[in-house]
């Protein structure tokens, strides 16, 4: 990647913050670093640094991840959010997605998961941290075939499953043999019917849904 890029990490935790400061500094696509401790002073500082991610934490004190992923979307629409948390849990990033983040990791994730992240969802992209993936995963089979609403058609259905277990259009296109603008259909009426965004935004609806669960 060109561009290097600006980063805000936002924890409540100062060696967590230190030590992926000591990790990011030593990317070659990273510029600039700043940290806040919460979602208050992240707050304060997001107008003068314009970071291009954010590494946001979830619980803080004053004011949590989730809200401080609200206020500055609000305003600055085109920041590109990554949660952060401990756990895997489901409201957790729910909750974070709702709020415009576009990616979760969960804290014990692997440095290159870390960079991968903010390289794909700085190029709109969404990323979840693997445990949370492989998590989704395991627990598709034996949900597919019993979808628990008549929202979306069997095929649909299968679509979905597909683009959460995060394959491209033409990947779903060859393992359904089905054609890719047969599969673009799909997930366009998808999206409309779950009133999704984005690829993460389906996962959430497919897990609220009962389609499969985490």
């Amino acid at each position: 990647m060109k561009k290097k890029l600006k980063v805000y990490i936002v924890d409540d935790h100062t060696l967590f913050r230190e030590g992926l400061r000591f990790l990011l500094r030593n990317s070659e696509y990273v510029s600039e670093i700043k940290e806040a401790g919460n979602g208050f002073e992240f707050l304060k500082e997001v107008e003068s640094f314009n970071p291009d991610v954010v590494l946001m934490d979830i619980e803080m004190p004053e004011i949590n991840g989730i809200e401080a992923t609200k206020a500055a979307l609000s305003r600055f629409p085109d920041i590109k959010i990554i949660a952060l948390s401990m756990y895997s849990d489901e409201n957790f990033y729910t909750e974070m997605i709702e709020a415009g983040a576009k990616g979760f990791l969960i804290k014990n994730s692997q440095f290159n998961d870390v960079q991968t992240a903010i390289i794909e969802v700085y190029n709109n992209r969404n990323y979840f941290s693997p445990e949370i993936l492989s998590s989704i995963i395991n627990s598709l089979n034996h949900k597919a075939e019993t979808p628990v609403n008549n929202e979306l058609t069997k095929r649909e259905l299968e679509v979905l499953l597909q683009i959460c277990k995060g394959l491209s259009n033409q990947e779903i296109s060859e393992k359904l043999s089905i054609s890719k603008r047969t599969v673009d259909k799909h997930r366009e009426n998808i999206l409309c019917k779950s009133q999704s965004r984005n690829t993460a935004e389906l996962v959430v609806y497919a897990i609220r849904k009962g389609y499969f669960e985490i």
